[in-house]
């Protein structure tokens, strides 16, 4: 390492100059290979190699000099943008929220940018936003719970809850099955036989998987549904309004029931509310289930029992596969399907419910 009179003089050229200092005046003043620093300047997959304390000093003396890599150049010499682009249905608290996390997570690690879209299910934006992507000359493309049907692009595509096979689209989804089945076991187990059941938005790619699903578990289980305790929440929009609204529906409707399984976490704690208002207690009256587990739902006044849905692990998972497949892009697989598995996070919100039939009662009704 160069002396204190080094340092110096390299300060003062730094000052000095109009711009920034160079790479080569950066390795000078460590005592190392251009190359050495711009592999860990540029964040290269080799740089992890390199000894953690030489990283360090790397850094730290590029803070204190202001170097900053030529990101144009290293465009230029790479033939990548490093940006991926993002879509979303939109971004609030929950879920997708949470599969965002994941992603920026391993993003951010491996150096890469990102832009966000969000299209509210709307088809046209859909296209619209997957053209302006590919005109900013994105490296990948990952779309989160969005109805998805393009066919091959030019850049490596990764979904998260995208149930459409799509050629050169690795898909990233939930065991439902699974999921259903550990919701449904749990309230039987509990002595619960009159489940009600709040289904997603029909434009929602989850709606209909986890649907037949329930119906398809139910059927094996011998747990009769009745359409009269099926609801639907309906509106665009990511609120607990909509749990609220359709449960305050299941309640005026009279027909009893002693547990509800919501669509998601959301939906769960405005139904909830809901059954406190019209005078029914959860867990001791009506037992809810959520679905996904999103971060509040173990903060709620009686923490929400919920099937857990591992998000941000799914975020990560889809990041690296489009950054695997843009950085090796004749061995790693161009499609296929990542199943991934939930748990059942049991807390306040459910209970047995013998003590109700003893009583000779449903407070449902």
């Amino acid at each position: 390492m160069p002396g204190g009179k080094a340092v110096r003089e390299t300060q003062t050229r730094a000052r000095k100059s109009e711009k920034a200092i160079s790479l080569k005046e950066l390795a000078d003043h460590l005592g190392l290979a251009p190359a050495t620093v711009s592999l860990v300047m540029n964040g290269a997959a080799v740089a992890k190699t390199i000894a953690p304390e030489t990283r360090a000093q790397i850094f730290a003396a590029a803070r204190k000099f202001n170097y900053r890599p030529n990101f144009f150049a290293r465009c230029l010499r790479t033939r990548r943008s490093f940006t991926i682009g993002v879509m979303v249905p939109e971004i609030s608290e929950g879920y997708n929220a949470t599969v965002l996390s994941g992603i920026e997570d391993h993003l951010l690690q491996e150096g890469y940018f990102y832009f966000v879209a969000s299209h509210r299910f709307r088809p046209d934006l859909v296209d619209e936003y997957t053209e302006m992507f590919l005109h900013r000359s994105v490296d990948g493309l990952i779309v989160v719970n969005t109805p998805w049907h393009r066919d091959v692009l030019d850049i490596p595509v990764a979904t998260v809850s995208c149930h459409q096979p799509v050629e050169s689209a690795t898909r990233i989804i939930l065991d439902h099955h699974r999921a259903v089945e550990l919701a449904l076991r749990h309230l039987v187990k509990q002595g619960h036989q009159k489940i009600a059941f709040i289904k997603g938005q029909a434009f929602v790619p989850d709606t209909e998987v986890r649907w037949n699903t329930i119906v398809e578990v139910a059927a094996q289980m011998q747990l009769p549904i009745s359409p009269r305790l099926v609801v639907q929440i309906e509106d665009n929009s990511p609120s607990p309004q909509l749990g609220y609204k359709v449960t305050k529906k299941l309640v005026s409707s009279g027909e009893s029931f002693t547990a509800l399984f919501a669509f998601n976490d959301i939906c769960a704690m405005g139904a909830i509310r809901a059954l406190h208002e019209s005078g029914l207690r959860v867990p001791e009256d009506i037992s809810v289930v959520g679905f996904d587990d999103i971060e509040s739902a173990g903060y709620q006044t009686r923490g929400l029992t919920t099937v857990q849905q591992p998000l941000k692990k799914m975020g990560r998972i889809a990041a690296q596969v489009v950054l695997n497949r843009i950085l090796q892009p004749d061995s790693a697989p161009s499609a296929g399907v990542i199943v991934v598995e939930p748990e059942l996070i049991v807390r306040q919100t459910t209970a047995p419910a013998e003590r109700r039939r003893k009583a000779g009662q449903n407070p449902s009704a």
